[in-house]
């Protein structure tokens, strides 16, 4: 399945690698239709906020449209986590026994294509990828009490900014929380870093993007930031 593309132009090209809830024909996860609304298949919000900002900024972007639990676009294709067996306590059974090779080639691949394509054909000074996260983990109940986390690998130029600018406007920031880009930051080494494009990631607290309002808000607030960070001398 062909991943969104959002026409645009400009500095800022945004992706959203956990966009869609959607198994595709043919695949049996062996899970409850109900699990497929929740944070474990798709990042809750993060498509809508991607969708407004590129409205707002007039950007191009990238939507995945197959659901993380088929294959997670976010994941190296050696990365255990790829195809998940478990996610956040629940078994995903259908992914037991899977064949790697035909989901990599079939939705992954193509995938990763698409942005390479597409940052060859916009030249963006700047990577954001939009993700959400929840309050606290099913298998983990520690508060999360950040609003919004900025993650980023060795590349820093665009992250730093983005952190003080949200400090600056009472955002609750996490500094590579509640994950570090150190840790997984696929996406954005591969086609950020690798590439010499300042990139980093934005995590919102699902909580507060699970309605339009709460998109329309966020998506306000994010969006003169990153237009302001690309503005910046390229990002760099």
């Amino acid at each position: 399945m062909a991943p969104e593309i959002i026409p645009g132009s400009g500095p800022i090209l945004l992706i959203c690698d956990h966009a869609s809830k959607i198994v595709p024909p043919g695949i049996d996860l062996g899970v409850a239709a109900a699990l497929l609304d929740k944070h474990i298949a798709i990042d809750i919000g993060a498509a809508d906020v991607t969708r407004a900002l590129a409205t707002m900024l007039g950007a191009p972007a990238i939507l995945a449209t197959v659901s993380r639990l088929v294959i997670d676009f976010h994941r190296p294709p050696d990365h255990p986590g790829l195809i998940p067996p478990i996610s956040d306590g629940h078994p995903i059974p259908g992914n037991i026994g899977a064949d790697r090779r035909a989901r990599i080639a079939a939705y992954h691949a193509p995938y990763h294509r698409a942005l390479a394509g597409l940052i060859a054909s916009c030249r963006p000074s700047l990577l954001a990828s939009i993700h959400s996260f929840t309050p606290a983990l099913e298998t983990d109940r520690r508060s999360r009490p950040w609003e919004i986390g900025i993650l980023y690998n060795r590349d820093t130029r665009a992250a730093v900014r983005a952190i003080a600018a949200f400090e600056r406007a009472g955002v609750v920031t996490g500094d590579n929380r509640p994950y570090s880009g150190r840790d997984l930051n696929m996406t954005l080494n591969r086609h950020g870093e690798a590439n010499g494009i300042a990139s980093f990631a934005i995590e919102i607290r699902n909580d507060l993007i699970d309605h339009p309002d709460g998109v329309r808000h966020w998506a306000g607030m994010i969006a003169p930031i990153l237009s302001a960070i690309a503005q910046q001398d390229g990002a760099a």
